[in-house]
């Protein structure tokens, strides 16, 4: 039924929103092929059409790529009724690699900028935080579910966002043999779900990290009275030893360039017996470039692996104990945070206007449908040294 209403206040707005038959702007040939290649229209029937409202929108994409294509819809110049659907499509069909012109020009720029820059090098660590995990706790109160989770959650026994979450809380706490006693170390501990979680159900004491001021605020604030300690730090800080460790969400703002430092100082952390959890988005096939949209607007710096890529900086440090992919329940993920951030709108738009609201649709949208495309992996690595005992069983 919740689906049935969003589809209706969809079609709704993009009713209101339709320019009148005069208005209708035909697209210059080279993207109307493309777009027919993922079974797209301009100013088509079909609900992940594109309804084009200013013919600068063309220009842009030509011009600018991914990056000119989601700036135009920020600005208005576009508008579809099922975005999620749309990307999923284009995705699929690889549309943004068959782009020429100017366009392919600035995403080979694009390549040659992240493999000789280190991006995510020490000193640009909190570029992210500042970027986007501080935009407001209460954008992220609004979305997320009570626990506060920003990762994907798991659905397989879930019928609520909520419920996924907790689920896949408890599988990471099952997953890396949690004891009461131990010591846990979160590597990017948002605000402060799995840390909270393990505490109470576990009974470990927590050590969290983020680079998010906002983070390390409400974290503290929601772990108050219990065992868990949250500090404001870059990974390649961290001292000490712990039981376990793990990382959610994070992996995917370290960078290629540093998956040998972040390997190597995971490994100095753990004790022998240990156990280490990561979970992680991934990609089909390795790629040297990064969406020019989200690079700019959502995660500034971020890199997402290729399975071949964590091999390689795995061999020799890490024992692959398991490695579980369950990307497919991003995308309802994704779309129950979109529910909640539309539904918080109204509490929500006098602190921000009109095109960060459509920023945060495009993104979540375009994400369910890189997830969908099966493009995108949601990946959980359990990890150990060498020569670790008791053998570990693999939990799901």
């Amino acid at each position: 039924m919740t689906k049935q209403l969003d589809t209706q206040h969809r079609q709704q707005h993009l009713t209101e929103e339709m320019p009148s038959q005069s208005q209708t702007y035909a697209p210059p040939a080279v993207l109307a092929e493309l777009a027919a290649q993922a079974g797209v229209s301009f100013n088509g029937e079909a609900p992940w059409d594109i309804q084009v409202f200013d013919e600068r929108v063309y220009r842009r994409t030509l011009t600018h790529g991914s990056l000119g294509f989601g700036e135009s819809y920020m600005d208005g110049q576009w508008e579809c009724m099922e975005l999620d659907a749309l990307f999923c499509r284009l995705m699929s069909a690889d549309i943004e690699k068959k782009l020429t012109g100017w366009a392919r020009l600035r995403l080979v720029a694009e390549i040659i900028r992240h493999n000789v820059c280190n991006l995510q090098a020490s000193h640009r660590a909190t570029q992210v935080g500042e970027k986007h995990y501080d935009i407001g706790n209460d954008i992220f109160e609004a979305m997320l579910d009570s626990t506060m989770s920003y990762s994907c959650g798991f659905w397989q026994h879930a019928d609520s966002l909520e419920q996924a979450q907790l689920n896949k809380l408890d599988m990471i706490c099952r997953k890396l043999e949690l004891k009461p006693g131990e010591k846990l170390l979160e590597i990017g501990c948002g605000w402060g779900g799995l840390a909270r979680f393990a505490a109470t159900h576990y009974g470990v004491e927590v050590h969290g990290i983020t680079i998010s001021k906002e983070q390390q605020r409400l974290a503290r604030e929601r772990c108050k009275g219990l065992p868990v300690t949250i500090d404001l730090m870059d990974y390649r800080q961290l001292q000490g030893q712990f039981d376990k460790l793990v990382s959610v969400g994070m992996f995917e703002h370290v960078g290629p360039k540093n998956y040998p430092i972040y390997f190597d100082t995971a490994f100095g952390l753990l004790k022998d017996d240990g156990l280490f959890l990561l979970h992680t988005i991934g990609i089909d096939q390795t790629s040297h470039n990064v969406d020019p949209w989200i690079d700019r607007y959502i995660f500034p710096n971020g890199k997402l692996p290729s399975a071949e890529q964590l091999s390689q900086a795995l061999n020799g440090r890490f024992v692959l104990q398991d490695w579980h992919n369950f990307g497919a329940d991003y995308d309802p993920t994704l779309m129950a945070w979109w529910q909640r951030f539309d539904q918080a709108w109204p509490q929500l738009k006098h602190k921000y206007d009109e095109r960060f609201y459509r920023m945060w649709k495009y993104y979540l949208h375009s994400c369910a449908g890189f997830f969908r495309s099966g493009q995108g992996q949601l990946w959980q690595l359990v990890l150990s040294k060498r020569g670790r005992q008791p053998i570990y069983r693999s939990i799901r």
